[in-house]
C-alpha cells in the first residue's frame, strides 16, 4: 500500500492493516480486532432466541444490524489501507499538475451503512479545483453513494415509486435513505447508463464497433416497434399540440422496440418465440435518433447474420421509415390486430350503406384480410358511391390498407412460420413503461422518465449487470 513520504497521515490506528504483510496479515488483523464484536453479537442473539415466539425474528434483527455495522467497519478498515497518496503531484485531468495538500474525509453510504473514506487531496492552482485520485479509483468521484448501493437503489426505484423504494431498502437491506436521495440516485444511475449505452450504440451503428454474431445463431430475428405516451409536467409540453379538448399536450411519446428470436413452430404451424430472448430499447428521442438505437441493437442481436429478419409495427409511417432506412432487407409486417381494428372502423363508416348486410360484409372482408387480399377489400368498398365527409372518412381508412398492402400478406407470412402480431411490444409498453411511469398522479420530467425507462429496459432485457460490459463478445472494426 502506498502512503506519503515520512509516514505522513499515521495518526492513532489509521493504518492497522499495515501491521501484517500480504493477505494473511490483512485478514489476521481484521479477525483479531472483530472477534470480540462477533462474540457479543452471538451472545445477544442467543438471549433473543429465548424471548418466546418472536425470538427468532429478534435474533435475526440483532444479527443483521450487528453484522452490517461490523461489515461497515471492515470495509472502512480496508479502505484506510490505501489513502490514495499518488506522489506530490498528479495530473489534474485538464493538462496541468495538481499538488498534494493533505487528507480529507468523505462520508460514503454503502450497502453496509455509512463509511468514512480518508483520502489524499490534491489542488490545481491553474484550474482552481481539487481532486482525490482515490475517489476515481473507487468509482465515487462526485458521489456520496457506493456503486453497489447505487445499483441497489436504482433497481428498487425502477421497480416501484420512489417512496416505496426507500421503504424497501430500509426494510429489506437495512439501508436508510430519504425519498429524494433515492430519486436522485436512481435517475443519476439511469442517466449514466443511458449515456453509455447510446454512445456505444453510435459506435455500433456506425460500424466502428462490431459485435460478434450470437452463438448459437437464431433462425429468425424480430424487431417489433411501437410508441406510448408518458404523463409529463406542463413545462415539458409547453408549445406542443395535444389531443385534449383544450388542445394542450399532457404526454410525451416514448418509442419502444422489442427484439426477440424464433427457431421453432408448434404442432399447428404457429411460431413460438424463443424463451428469454427479448431485449428492449426505448427513448424520447425523435425517429431518426431512435432509428440509430434500433440499428445498433439489431446488429448486436445478429441482424447481419440471421436467415430471416422481420419488422412488425402498427402501420405508422415513422416505423416503416426507420425499418426501411436501417434494415431495408427486412420483411415488414403490419400487426394483424391493428389492421382488423381499421377494418372494423371502415365497416362503421359504411354502416349506413350496408344496413342489414353489415355482419356478412364484415365477415367477408376479414377473410380477405386474413389472406392478404387487399384488392378484394378495395373492390368491396368502391361499390358504394360516397360524397363529402363520408367519402373522406372512408378514403382515409381505405388508404391505410392500400398504403400497407405489401405488409399485409398474412396468409403468405403465416405459411412461412412468421409472427404477424405486435403483442410483445404492446405488452412491453404496459409492463416495462406503463406499470412504473403511468400510475395515477404521476407527472415526469423527460430526463427523469428517460432514466427510469433505461433502468427498466435493462432489467427487462436481463442485462442489469451486463449491459455493454462484456468485452469478449465484440471486436473493433478493421
Amino acid at each position: 500500500m502506498r502512503g506519503p513520504p515520512g509516514g505522513a497521515g499515521r495518526r492513532g490506528r489509521r493504518w492497522p492493516l499495515r501491521e501484517g504483510r500480504g493477505k494473511g496479515g490483512l485478514w489476521g488483523a481484521l479477525a483479531a480486532e472483530k472477534a470480540a464484536e462477533l462474540g457479543r453479537l452471538a451472545a445477544e442473539a442467543a438471549r433473543s432466541l429465548g424471548c418466546g415466539d418472536a425470538g427468532l425474528q429478534a435474533a435475526e434483527a440483532v444479527l443483521r444490524a450487528g453484522l452490517l455495522k461490523l461489515g461497515g467497519g471492515v470495509l472502512g478498515e480496508a479502505l484506510s489501507a490505501d489513502r490514495g497518496y499518488r506522489g506530490p503531484r498528479v495530473d489534474c485531468g485538464r493538462g496541468h499538475e495538481a499538488l498534494f495538500t493533505g487528507y480529507r474525509d468523505k462520508l460514503i453510504d454503502t450497502v453496509l451503512g455509512p463509511v468514512t473514506l480518508r483520502r489524499a487531496w490534491y489542488h490545481c492552482a491553474r484550474c482552481e479545483h481539487g481532486l482525490a485520485p482515490r475517489d476515481a479509483e473507487l468509482g465515487v468521484s462526485g458521489q456520496s453513494m457506493s456503486p453497489g448501493l447505487a445499483a441497489m437503489t436504482g433497481k428498487a426505484a425502477s421497480a416501484v415509486p420512489f417512496a416505496r423504494a426507500a421503504g424497501l431498502l430500509e426494510d429489506l437491506a437495512g439501508v436508510a435513505l430519504t425519498v429524494k436521495r433515492v430519486e436522485r440516485a436512481a435517475e443519476a444511475d439511469g442517466a449514466a447508463r443511458a449515456a453509455a449505452s447510446r454512445a456505444r450504440a453510435a459506435l455500433t451503428a456506425g460500424r466502428k464497433l462490431v459485435p460478434l454474431p450470437p452463438d448459437p445463431l437464431p433462425d429468425k430475428l424480430y424487431m417489433v416497434i411501437d410508441g406510448t405516451g408518458i404523463p409529463v409536467t406542463s413545462k415539458e409540453t409547453a408549445g406542443r399540440q395535444g389531443k385534449g379538448e383544450d388542445g394542450r399536450a399532457r404526454t410525451r411519446e416514448v418509442k419502444m422496440a422489442v427484439f426477440f428470436t424464433q427457431d421453432k413452430v408448434d404442432g399447428e404451424g404457429y411460431p413460438v418465440r424463443d424463451r428469454a430472448s427479448s431485449s428492449y430499447i426505448a427513448t424520447f428521442e425523435p425517429a431518426a435518433a431512435f432509428g440509430d438505437l434500433v440499428k445498433a441493437e439489431g446488429i448486436r442481436r445478429g441482424a447481419d447474420h440471421v436467415r430471416q429478419l422481420t419488422v412488425i409495427g402498427d402501420g405508422a409511417a415513422w416505423i416503416w421509415g426507420v425499418a426501411t432506412s436501417k434494415f431495408p432487407e427486412a420483411t415488414q409486417i403490419v400487426d394483424l390486430y391493428h389492421a382488423r381494428e381499421h377494418l372494423y372502423s371502415l365497416t362503421r363508416s359504411l354502416e349506413f350503406m350496408l344496413l342489414n348486410s353489415r355482419d356478412q360484409w364484415l365477415a367477408a372482408r376479414l377473410e380477405d384480410l386474413d389472406y392478404g387480399y387487399i384488392d378484394g377489400i378495395e373492390a368491396a368498398v368502391r361499390q358504394y358511391p360516397l360524397e363529402g365527409v363520408k367519402k373522406d372518412e372512408v378514403g382515409k381508412e381505405l388508404g391505410y390498407f392500400l398504403n400497407n398492402a405489401p405488409r399485409m400478406r398474412y396468409h403468405w407470412f403465416r405459411s412461412r412460420g412468421l409472427f404477424v402480431g405486435s403483442g410483445v411490444v404492446e405488452a412491453g409498453c404496459k409492463a416495462v413503461i406503463g406499470q412504473r411511469l403511468k400510475q395515477s398522479g404521476m407527472h415526469w420530467t423527460v430526463a427523469g422518465a428517460d432514466a427510469i425507462i433505461t433502468l427498466r429496459c435493462a432489467e427487462a432485457s436481463s442485462q442489469w449487470e451486463t449491459t455493454y460490459r462484456n468485452r469478449h463478445n465484440q471486436t473493433g472494426a478493421a
